[in-house]
C-alpha cells in the first residue's frame, strides 16, 4: 500500500508508474467517487509523455490522448455490463497497442485473457489516498 498525501503526490505516483508502461498496458481502477481516478490517471498520462490536459470521460465514455504511447482513458460508469462494453467497440482499444485506463472496471466482468494492472483507491481524508497496487511494482 502507498499512501499519498496531495493531488500533487498521487499525480507524482501516477506518473512514476506510466513512465514504465509498455504497448497494451491495461489499468483497472477499483474506487469511488471522489476517490482520486482521474487525479491518478494525469499522472500516467505526464508518465507517457502526453501535455494535453486529461479530463474525467464520465460523458464521453472514452478520451484519447497522443504521446509515447496512446492513452485511452475509459470510464464504465454508464456502461450496463459487458454486452454493452462489447457493442461500444471497447474491447478493440483493449486489445490494441496504446494504454487502456478503466475507471469503474468492476463493470467489466470478463477480462480473463488479459495481464492487468490493479490499482484500488481508498480515501483517507481530504487529500489523503492508499493506492494497493498488483500487476505492476509501484
Amino acid at each position: 500500500t502507498i499512501t499519498t498525501r496531495s493531488p500533487e503526490e498521487t499525480i507524482l505516483l501516477g506518473e512514476k508508474i506510466g513512465s514504465r508502461l509498455k504497448p497494451g498496458a491495461i489499468i483497472l481502477f477499483e474506487a469511488g467517487l471522489g476517490a482520486g481516478k482521474t487525479t491518478f490517471a494525469k499522472g500516467i498520462a505526464l508518465g507517457l509523455e502526453i501535455r494535453e490536459t486529461v479530463t474525467s470521460p464520465t460523458y464521453t465514455i472514452v478520451s484519447e490522448y497522443r504521446g509515447r504511447l496512446p492513452l485511452y482513458h475509459i470510464d464504465l460508469y454508464r456502461i450496463d455490463g459487458d454486452e454493452e462494453f462489447e457493442n461500444l467497440g471497447l474491447r478493440e482499444i483493449l486489445d490494441g497497442d496504446g494504454v487502456a485506463v478503466v475507471e469503474w472496471s468492476e463493470k467489466m466482468r470478463d477480462i480473463s485473457g488479459y495481464d492487468v494492472i490493479r490499482i484500488r483507491i481508498r480515501t483517507g481524508g481530504p487529500n489523503e489516498r492508499s493506492f494497493d497496487i498488483t500487476g505492476i511494482d509501484p
